[in-house]
């Protein structure tokens, strides 16, 4: 089968979930088309959200060999209000993230309905992909909790189908882009090592004891300089203000870095990588880091052991919070550039790389169906 016309299903355009699409499009050698509706009030969008792009899509005159749609769509209404047109195109799902396993915030009840329709989503897909195989695991573990919750006909018997057809896709990124902003001179070598935090300013990214290891290190009179940056949807991010005031001079960049260039310099200026997150799917904010030459120090759970090589787990990755402020005064002592191995290990998540292993999975999967 040659080139085959793809078409990316997604509610909830915005962030990575736009980065993902835009980058596949961008590097697939299949015709890609995407339908999208605005990146917000994510509820809606996983309960409305189908209705108005069935009706989208009766109206496209643009017949797909493939659907590919994301975790925010209920693909069963999407696939019975558009049944005459999509009976015989194969779907797939892909799982950037899932409502299963996702975190609770602190006034957020429990998303029993959101995760279900993840749950009937995978079941009416033909195929399922998930960003990694943490991922994968934790969704089809979970499953067996939601289901027991209901007072009968559980269904139990469609985990074995969910995990027959369910497999990983690494999530790609654009990853040379940021070869273009590598610095060609060495930056002031009397500066002190600056720490990056480059996430989302949001509760399960946890910044907590990232912020109270830095304060331990200021109050020791250990030298650094810290960047916090990251987009911030929270009214009043509290415990970032109070690291901008209590960390003074230190804090040499603050808050969303606008345009891509100043960012990726900031990458490559960036000495050390943090995360202290409660949830990553994938982590794709840690892997840009490591590719632009941070020593990156990861918790030692969710994805984050497959993002460096095996040889550095005990080099990078952290259990406790101790281990952690341990692990800032190994790297502060001896800052040494990261060894170019972990830089090789991320750039598999290239989309040069990437996009093949995507596009020869539609056409399975297309194959498959026919």
């Amino acid at each position: 089968m040659g080139a085959l016309r793809v078409l990316l299903l997604e509610p909830y355009d915005t962030g990575s979930h736009r980065a993902w699409m835009r980058g596949y499009q961008a590097h697939s050698a299949h015709d890609v088309r995407i339908l999208s509706l605005e990146g917000q009030f994510w509820q809606w969008r996983m309960l409305g959200g189908a209705v108005t792009l069935a009706e989208r899509y009766s109206a496209l005159g643009w017949q797909p060999h493939v659907i590919v749609a994301s975790d925010m769509l209920d693909l069963t209404t999407f696939l019975a209000l558009t049944r005459p047109h999509t009976a015989r195109v194969p779907c797939a799902l892909y799982f950037h993230e899932n409502q299963l396993t996702y975190p609770r915030g602190p006034r957020q009840k429990l998303q029993q309905h959101y995760a279900f329709i993840n749950y009937a989503s995978a079941l009416a897909a033909d195929a399922v992909f998930f960003n990694s195989d943490f991922h994968r695991q934790i969704f089809l573990d979970e499953l067996p909790r939601l289901l027991k919750h209901y007072p009968d006909h559980n269904n139990l018997h469609t985990l074995e189908t969910l995990r027959a057809r369910s497999r990983v896709l690494p999530v790609g990124v654009d990853l040379r882009r940021y070869d273009a902003h590598r610095p060609t001179a060495q930056t002031d070598p009397d500066a002190p090592p600056l720490i990056l935090w480059n996430h989302r300013w949001e509760y399960d990214k946890n910044p907590r004891p990232f912020l109270e290891a830095l304060y331990t290190l200021a109050e020791e009179g250990v030298p650094f300089r810290v960047a916090l940056v990251g987009e911030n949807t929270r009214q009043n991010p509290e415990e970032f203000w109070e690291a901008r005031r209590r960390l003074g001079a230190r804090v040499v960049r603050f808050g969303y870095v606008e345009r891509f260039a100043d960012y990726a310099r900031l990458l490559w200026e960036a000495n050390i990588a943090v995360s202290t997150s409660n949830q990553d799917f994938f982590g794709i904010a840690t892997v840009e880091a490591i590719y632009c030459g941070c020593w990156p120090l990861l918790p030692k759970r969710l994805n984050y052991p497959a993002l460096v090589p095996e040889a550095h787990h005990t080099e990078t990755l952290y259990t406790t919070d101790a281990g952690l402020l341990h692990k800032l005064h190994e790297r502060l002592r001896d800052p040494r550039p990261a060894p170019p191995s972990l830089r090789a290990h991320v750039a598999a998540f290239d989309w040069r790389v990437l996009a093949p292993r995507y596009d020869a999975a539609w056409a399975e999967l297309a194959e498959g169906v026919e």
